[in-house]
C-alpha cells in the first residue's frame, strides 16, 4: 500500500443547508463506511481534518466576506448580503455554523498539503473539500469557502509549489480558474459541461488565463449527453498534454461525481467506467511528473447512494493500489446499513450494469463537437508559453 492518507472528521458533516437542499454531506459518511466494511480502510487509518484559521481563509478570501459569513451564521442576515456576498440565496442559503462547517471543509484540504509536503505522504484525500464555486468575495453554487484556491495559495506559500488543478466536476471549476487567471506558477484544467447547458455558465475553451498567467488556463467544455468513451478520450489526451507542458510539483484533483447519468442537476451520460478511470490517469502522472504528489478532494454529486460513495471510494482504492476489490460485489452489510434511509435501490456491484440509458440520439454529432473542442484545448497547449 503505498503512503497515502483518508482525511475525514465528524466536523465535516456540519456543512449542512437544510434537508431538502441537494448537497447533502451524509455521502461523506456512506462513502466512508462503504471503503471500512470493503476492508479497504481501516478507521485508525482516517486522519482527522483541522479547521482552518481565519489568516488562512483570508490567503484568499477577502475579510469583509469571511465577516459576513461570520455574521450569517449567528443568524444576522443583512439584506444586502444577498447580493453582494452571495449569502442567503437559494443555492446557498445561510445555516446556523455556516463560517464552522466551511472552515472544516478548508482544513482539511490544507491538512492534505502538510501531509504531503511534511510529512513523507505521497496522496491524501480529502472527499469533504472540492468546493470549486467559492469567489475571493462572494460564494455560489452551494460553495462558501472555496479549499482548493486556499489550499493552491497555500502551498505556493509555504512550500513554493508549481501546482496543477484539474477538475472533472459536471459544473466548470470557475472560482479556483479566476483566483489564479493571472497567476504563472498555478494551472487550472477544467473538464465540465458546457456552459451553455449548465450553472455557472463558464469555462470556454478560450477561457486561457491574462498577463502573466496566459497560457496557464485550460478548459475542455462537452456538449450535453456526452458519454463516457468521447468524454475520457478527451481528458486523457488534454491532461497529459498540459502536464508535459506545465510540469507541477503536485496536482491537486477535484472530483465532483455529479458527471453520471443518474445525477439530478446535469445532462451527462457518465457511468461508473468514467469515475474508475479518471484518478486512474492523474495518479499515473503524479509518479512520472511530481514524484507522487496528488492531492484529491470531492466536490459536486448528488446522487448519494447510488453514484457518489462508489465513484469516491475508487480514488481511495486507486490511491491505495487496492482496485481488485472492484472484483468483489458491495458487501451486503454496507447495502442493509443504508437501504432503509435510502429512496432508491442500492447497487451491489461496483460498476454500472450495461444498458444503463436509452442509447442517445445524437451520439456521433455529439462526439464529433467534443473533438473538436479536443483539437482547440491541444492547439492552445502547442501554442502556450507555460514552462
Amino acid at each position: 500500500m503505498t503512503h497515502s492518507a483518508f482525511i475525514f472528521s465528524p466536523e465535516q458533516l456540519m456543512y449542512k443547508f437544510h434537508d431538502n437542499h441537494p448537497f447533502n454531506q451524509q455521502r461523506l459518511s456512506i462513502t466512508t463506511d462503504l471503503l471500512i466494511k470493503s476492508g479497504a480502510l481501516r478507521e485508525d487509518q482516517i486522519i482527522p481534518a483541522r479547521k482552518a484559521t481565519l489568516e488562512e481563509l483570508l490567503l484568499v478570501h477577502d475579510e469583509d466576506f469571511v465577516s459576513a459569513v461570520m455574521s450569517a451564521q449567528e443568524g444576522q442576515l443583512k439584506s444586502a448580503f444577498k447580493t453582494k456576498y452571495g449569502l442567503g440565496t437559494e443555492d446557498t442559503p445561510t445555516f446556523p455554523m455556516m463560517h464552522d462547517a466551511a472552515s472544516w471543509l478548508v482544513g482539511g484540504t490544507l491538512q492534505a498539503c502538510d501531509l504531503i509536503f511534511e510529512h513523507g505522504y505521497q496522496h491524501a484525500l480529502n472527499l469533504g473539500g472540492g468546493l470549486h464555486h467559492g469567489f475571493r468575495g462572494k460564494a455560489s453554487g452551494f460553495c462558501v469557502y472555496n479549499d482548493s484556491s486556499i489550499a493552491i495559495e497555500y502551498m505556493k506559500k509555504k512550500y513554493n509549489a508549481r501546482v496543477l488543478y484539474v477538475d472533472t466536476d459536471a459544473h466548470h471549476g470557475d472560482g479556483v480558474q479566476w483566483a489564479f487567471y493571472e497567476d504563472p506558477d498555478v494551472c487550472t484544467l477544467s473538464f465540465h459541461e458546457s456552459g451553455r447547458f449548465l450553472f455557472p455558465g463558464t469555462g470556454g475553451v478560450t477561457e486561457r488565463g491574462h498577463n502573466k498567467g496566459y497560457g496557464t488556463s485550460f478548459n475542455v467544455p462537452f456538449e450535453a449527453f456526452s458519454e463516457d468513451s468521447s468524454m475520457l478520450e478527451a481528458y486523457e489526451k488534454v491532461l497529459r498534454k498540459v502536464i508535459e507542458a506545465f510540469k507541477p510539483d503536485v496536482i491537486l484533483t477535484q472530483n465532483g461525481a455529479d458527471s453520471h447519468y443518474f445525477d439530478p442537476l446535469t445532462h451527462l451520460c457518465g457511468t461508473l467506467h468514467y469515475f474508475h478511470e479518471i484518478p486512474k490517469l492523474a495518479h499515473k502522472l503524479a509518479h512520472e511528473y511530481c514524484e507522487g504528489r496528488w492531492i484529491a478532494v470531492g466536490g459536486g454529486g448528488y446522487d448519494i447512494w447510488r453514484v457518489v460513495p462508489r465513484a469516491w471510494a475508487t480514488i481511495w482504492l486507486e490511491m491505495t493500489n487496492q482496485q481488485n476489490i472492484r472484483q468483489q460485489p458491495i458487501p451486503q452489510e454496507w447495502v442493509q446499513q443504508w437501504q432503509k434511509d435510502a429512496p432508491v435501490t442500492l447497487p451491489t456491484s461496483w460498476d454500472d450494469p450495461p444498458g444503463l440509458y436509452p442509447a442517445v440520439p445524437r451520439k456521433k454529432e455529439i462526439e464529433e463537437k467534443n473533438n473538436k473542442i479536443v483539437e482547440q484545448a491541444l492547439k492552445l497547449i502547442s501554442e502556450s508559453h507555460v514552462e
